[in-house]
């Protein structure tokens, strides 16, 4: 009967940790792919340059890789150390995303004002040597969702020391349309388009969250349940 579990249990966890390892070879796939495509796309902090779409699906598409990897070795193998290891590593991991959202609700205002004072920095190095990721993310930001500047199109005028926008600001793309009368710009501020997209879109992110989490739970009593049966056989044939 024991036996009989342990196999049902190895083929569950195996099928599991499949899909595991699958999904984090789509996030890197996609990852490498706009990273050799895009280049350093997606970046718009000044002081967390590395933080791009890029190397963030590469970390998180690597991390489940090797997460996924360590449970279907575990689980086929009935080792032990390794199903202990994988189960300890998901909850952490489950631990450190409770704790994030935890600390955003709290800090909420804070992580606001920083988030602003820290795109308006980043505004400094547009179109400069070196950024044309940060200068590739602001003119598709500004396109995408109508807006100007991070606050105000104003923003703009102390980086150029004039009362000029990108032209990604404008109304109607020209070029040096940035050059013309502010009425033929607009003057949405980039973040709070942004934070409006992301409430419009709020049922959706909780379901994609629901589902993240129910997934590493189910892994969690995978894991555990058949660590414990081995434990059980063990003992059994000891």
């Amino acid at each position: 009967m024991a036996e009989g579990c342990m196999v049902a249990l190895r083929y569950g966890m195996v099928f599991f940790n499949l899909l595991f390892w699958l999904g984090g070879c789509g996030i890197l796939g996609v990852g490498v792919w706009l990273s050799v495509t895009q280049g350093n796309f997606a970046t718009l902090s000044s002081s967390l340059p590395s933080l791009s779409a890029a190397n963030l699906l590469i970390a998180v598409g690597t991390i489940i890789m090797v997460i996924g990897c360590l449970g279907c070795v575990g689980a086929v193998k009935e080792s032990r150390p390794l199903l202990l290891t994988f189960f300890i590593l998901l909850l952490l991991i489950f631990f450190l995303e409770i704790l994030s959202i935890m600390l955003f609700f709290v800090y909420q205002d804070e992580i606001d004002h920083y988030a602003q004072r820290d795109l308006k920095k980043g505004l400094q190095l547009f179109g400069t040597e070196g950024n044309v990721g940060l200068t590739n993310a602001w003119m598709i930001v500004q396109t995408d969702f109508r807006c100007c500047g991070v606050t105000n199109h104003t923003d703009w005028f102390e980086v150029y020391n004039a009362s000029r926008v990108p032209d990604s600001c404008c109304l109607e793309y020209s070029d040096n349309c940035g050059l013309d009368n502010p009425g033929t710009w607009w003057t949405a501020p980039c973040y709070e388009r942004v934070k409006d997209w992301l409430n419009e879109n709020l049922v959706a992110l909780w379901i994609f969250a629901l589902c993240t989490a129910l997934t590493q739970i189910l892994g969690l009593v995978f894991s555990m349940t058949m660590f414990c049966q081995a434990v059980k056989v063990e003992t059994f044939y000891a």
